[in-house]
């Protein structure tokens, strides 16, 4: 006999939430930014920690602050959001380390090319907020090789080193509430 589990679905506050990334610059410092338009959902069983999560990001949402380089990021170089507007994140296995720890690995899905990606990720907390929601907090931190999705554009500089750097430092902030 099999007992289902059962769960409570969360979605992502995109008002609340955000996904950043930085990358190095010239060898000698770091660009940060982040994408404006994001949606998805979480699953919860007896704990905070959840065992799934989906989410899916507007690629043409990108925003480092300075047009010119988000519109050579939107580009085939880079993104080619007209080919591929959508980033997705599919978890496939979530490890709780502790009460509010833990381990999250998914299939990301960047210009058509799906990797496993590993997440270390941490429940903030939880509350009731002033309307009468419940909402809770969540962190998650991680490294990715662009080259590993394909994007592989770069400038050499006289220097040495390049314009691009290949690891990305991926950091979610997310607040979610219960589905309607």
């Amino acid at each position: 006999m099999s007992t289902a589990v059962q769960t409570k679905t969360y979605v992502i506050d995109p008002k609340h939430s955000s996904v950043g990334f930085t990358v190095r610059h010239l060898v000698i410092s770091k660009v940060r930014g982040q994408f404006r338009v994001l949606s998805g959902k979480i699953e919860l069983a007896a704990s905070e920690i959840p065992v799934a999560a989906f989410a899916e990001i507007e690629a043409a949402s990108i925003d480092t602050c300075e047009e010119q380089r988000d519109a050579h990021l939107r580009s085939a170089d880079f993104l080619d959001t007209e080919k591929y507007p959508k980033l997705t994140f599919s978890s496939t296995q979530i490890v709780p380390k502790s009460a509010t720890e833990f381990t999250l690995t998914g299939d990301l899905t960047l210009r058509g090319v799906t990797r496993s990606v590993s997440l270390e990720g941490e429940v903030e907390g939880r509350t009731t907020d002033p309307w009468g929601f419940d909402r809770l907090g969540y962190s998650a931190k991680g490294r990715i090789s662009r080259k590993d999705f394909g994007l592989e554009w770069n400038q050499l500089l006289e220097t040495g080193g390049a314009v691009v750097g290949d690891t990305v430092e991926i950091a979610l902030d997310l607040e979610v509430v219960p589905a309607a």
